[in-house]
């Protein structure tokens, strides 16, 4: 059972570096259509969140804004600090299940991170040194230390709730994982709590407990969001359907209006405006 590969093959990752090296000053980062990642090498950073809230840094570190959020970056000369950044775009748009599925900004010190040393090693000694193909190892190392990130957080069961908590829990986790395989799939409640090796009853409570939803409704919010991925990509609605487990694009279209308050069409117009 894969929890993750599946996850990643809809809504993949894709980094891009724009910084490395000495910084000093104030960088506003505003919403836009991107995620981001820093990591402060060396040297004191003040973090600013969208709610004025700050965070200071005195150790190498990560940061994590996994959506498209404002927040700031501060460092006086003094500080010395010095930082590797990259933006983050998801298949499937910002807002896709894994993103919304974590905190929206994720803050640790590197010596809590043991299982990314190596790959932060190699990432720091990319940005700070002068190899042909530079910018391409970096923004591959930095999708990489994305993907070894959430293995740490579903190891330590560091989400309390949601889809990355469901992920990361013993019993919930095949079910779920069955249900991102094979969303076109006539699930029952009977079918899941099966893979749990619950009873019907014990295994809707906790999966509640523990996901936010029923069952059902995840399933649904899942199917439809592989919905929209495939709408983003030109797919046409009946093929789309079939893909995620509905009889016809009416019955797809019925359940998209419902959870999303837009036809697919509707949608999809918004999203070009956008």
């Amino acid at each position: 059972m894969n929890r993750l590969s599946t996850l990643l093959k809809h809504f993949n990752l894709h980094a891009a570096t724009y910084h490395q090296g000495g910084f000093c000053g104030v960088e506003n980062i505003s919403k836009g259509s991107y995620g981001h990642v820093h990591l402060l090498r060396s040297g004191r950073l003040t973090f600013k969140d969208e709610h004025n809230q700050y965070i200071e840094l005195t150790e190498p570190s990560l940061i994590l804004v996994i959506r498209p959020l404002e927040h700031r970056l501060q460092a006086t000369e003094a500080d010395e600090a010095e930082l590797v950044c990259a933006t983050l775009q998801f298949d499937g748009g910002a807002n896709n299940p894994l993103t919304l599925a974590l905190p929206p900004y994720i803050i640790q010190p590197i010596s809590e991170l043991p299982g990314l040393t190596g790959s932060l090693e190699w990432l720091f000694e990319e940005a700070f040194g002068n190899e042909c193909g530079r910018d391409v190892v970096l923004n591959r190392l930095f999708e990489l230390m994305v993907i070894q990130l959430l293995r740490h957080l579903m190891a330590n069961r560091s989400i309390a709730s949601g889809m990355m908590a469901g992920l990361a829990n013993p019993r919930l986790s095949r079910a779920i994982t069955c249900i991102h395989d094979e969303p076109q799939r006539n699930w029952s409640v009977a079918d899941l709590a099966g893979l749990a090796s619950m009873s019907r009853a014990s295994f809707a409570a906790h999966f509640r407990q523990v996901v936010g939803n029923t069952p059902a409704d995840y399933l649904t919010n899942w199917r439809v969001s592989l919905a929209q991925k495939r709408l983003r990509e030109g797919r046409p609605i009946a093929l789309i359907a079939d893909e995620v487990g509905y009889e016809s694009p009416s019955a797809l279209a019925r359940t998209f209006r419902r959870k999303v308050g837009l036809s697919p069409s509707e949608w999809m117009q918004r999203k070009v405006l956008d």
